[in-house]
Order: C-alpha cells, then sequence, then structure tokens
C-alpha cells in the first residue's frame, strides 16, 4: 500500500475511534454530505468559493463587531469545516477518508437492498 493511501486508512480510522464517526452515524447521511465535505478539502484553496456564516443578524451588535466564520459553498455542514490550507497533504488526507467513509456507506445501502454495488456490473 502506497504511504498516501497508508494515510488515508489511518485518518479513517482516527475519524472512526476518536470523532465517533461510525458507520451507522455516516448512513444517516443519505444526502450526498460526505462526498460533498471531502470535495470541499480536495478543492485547492485558490479555487475555493467561500461564503460567510455570521452568528448574528447585520447590526445587532453594532458596538463589538458580529463574529462570522467562512466555509466553502459547498460545505454540507454548518459551522464544522476545519480547514488546513497550509497542509495540502492534511486536507487530501481528510478528502481521501471522507471519500472511502462514502464509498463504505454506498456499498451498505446496495448491500441492504440486495442490489449490485454503483458502478459495478454482475458476474
Amino acid at each position: 500500500m502506497s504511504e498516501g493511501a497508508q494515510r488515508i486508512a489511518a485518518e479513517r480510522q482516527r475519524q472512526l475511534e476518536m470523532e465517533k464517526w461510525t458507520p451507522e452515524h455516516d448512513d444517516e447521511h443519505d444526502g450526498d454530505e460526505i462526498a460533498l465535505a471531502a470535495a470541499c478539502y480536495a478543492t485547492p484553496v485558490r479555487h475555493r468559493k467561500m461564503v460567510r456564516h455570521s452568528t448574528a443578524a447585520p447590526g445587532m451588535f453594532p458596538d463589538r463587531g458580529d463574529a462570522f466564520w467562512l466555509e466553502p459553498e459547498l460545505w454540507p455542514w454548518e459551522g464544522e469545516f476545519k480547514p488546513a490550507p497550509t497542509d495540502r497533504i492534511r486536507e487530501l488526507v481528510k478528502a481521501g477518508a471522507l471519500l472511502a467513509a462514502e464509498i463504505d456507506r454506498l456499498l451498505r445501502k446496495a448491500e441492504s437492498q440486495d442490489e449490485m454495488p454503483p458502478g459495478e456490473t454482475g458476474p
């Protein structure tokens, strides 16, 4: 196994053990959210369209300004994007691990429906 594949596998294991993103949890994300998250991490920083999210309505706190954060336009979960723009390898490893999670989710779904996994043909 290549070093890149090893890093992706180790990150997926970390997600399962440390973040508790279990297969059952992943199965709840059946709207392509996991694939979108992977795409956001895989997209080079200079090509990411970022959107601003605010914690307050404009002008709500004129004396202290308004807290905000930036996320990629296609990011599927509010407030959970953790970019590592100075570590491109880390972002690609996260993308790969998320893709592996999405592939596993689709395979489980196909198996539970007793059908051929997407992209595969019969014997």
